[in-house]
């Protein structure tokens, strides 16, 4: 586990053992395709954490994306314990640890949130959630990530919403943000499609809002949101590896999040993808460390 910084300075535990709200953790490496390096997936977490400490002393001030401070004026409830260990190829091994980290956060219980590392993280994560079922998925992504397998490997970062659709305990997916080209073949849109997953393209919530996405989730429902950053415009969010022009703005992103926690229940949450070699003067982990202090405060905000 490492040390510091953590995230908004947060303890790694509650100095009165009581039982946290949220945990944050981080795995650098899911499962690679072969040949492939994906080393700079591994600085997100330490970028993210970094970007975040401007604010570390602010975490009582008043937050004018939440209205109010971030804990709403209760006690700090939510921690973050580091770095789980991962090693780049070890796919298996990888995917092993970050399930069974899931699993133990949610039986202490609180809601994780997992700072990758690309998107093939996600695949162990949301399989953490077996015993919590039905959750519902939601994706924000400017892909589908459906495709079956590539090079052979089944859990690469282009499919983790075809293995979420295997998944028994999964009841739903909405995938918002869609646009441009990408890796999706007609095949793998079909696929979407006969499953039943709600595809909700970025243009669609630039001329409805967020209410387009929100719709297809049950009033309710236990709810893990996947937020891939090459789902935000590139403008705002260049440090990925994918930059696409079109995607959705903080204020729709921080709009969906709020929405989200009063509509449903955000039952666990990863940011992914941010690819810090792409980075422009460092506006890419300060949108994401924002991103995640909404999420933090819709946690704690919800029944």
């Amino acid at each position: 586990m490492t040390a510091s910084p953590t995230f908004l300075g947060l303890p790694n535990r509650l100095a009165d053992d009581r039982l946290p709200r949220a945990v944050i953790f981080a795995a650098a490496h899911g499962s690679t395709y072969p040949g492939k390096d994906s080393s700079g997936y591994a600085l997100a977490s330490g970028a993210i954490r970094a970007a975040s400490q401007d604010d570390a002393g602010l975490v009582e001030h008043w937050d004018f994306d939440l209205g109010g401070p971030l804990f709403d004026g209760k006690p700090i409830s939510c921690i973050d314990v580091g770095d789980i260990e991962t090693t780049m190829h070890d796919n298996a091994g990888n995917r092993a640890r970050i399930e069974a980290k899931t699993r133990e956060i949610l039986s202490s219980p609180a809601i994780p949130i997992l700072l990758g590392g690309d998107c093939s993280v996600t695949i162990p994560f949301l399989a953490g959630f077996a015993a919590q079922g039905p959750v519902r998925v939601l994706q924000i992504d400017a892909h589908i990530d459906w495709r079956d397998e590539v090079h052979g490997e089944r859990y690469g970062y282009s499919s983790p919403m075809r293995r979420a659709s295997e998944m028994l305990h999964v009841a739903g997916i909405v995938q918002v943000g869609l646009r441009g080209v990408g890796s999706a073949r007609i095949s793998d849109m079909e696929a979407a499609q006969r499953y039943g997953s709600c595809l909700v393209t970025a243009r669609e919530v630039h001329a409805r809002g967020v209410e387009a996405a929100l719709q297809h989730i049950p009033e309710g429902a236990q709810v893990v949101v996947t937020l891939d950053c090459d789902s935000i415009d590139p403008g705002i969010m260049p440090g990925v590896a994918a930059r696409t022009p079109g995607g959705l703005t903080y204020t729709q992103l921080i709009d969906l999040i709020a929405g989200l926690g009063r509509r449903a229940r955000i039952a666990g949450f990863d940011l992914v993808e941010l690819y810090p070699p792409a980075e422009i003067g460092g506006l890419s982990a300060l949108t994401a460390a924002r991103l995640l202090v909404n999420v933090i405060g819709a946690i704690v905000r919800q029944v």
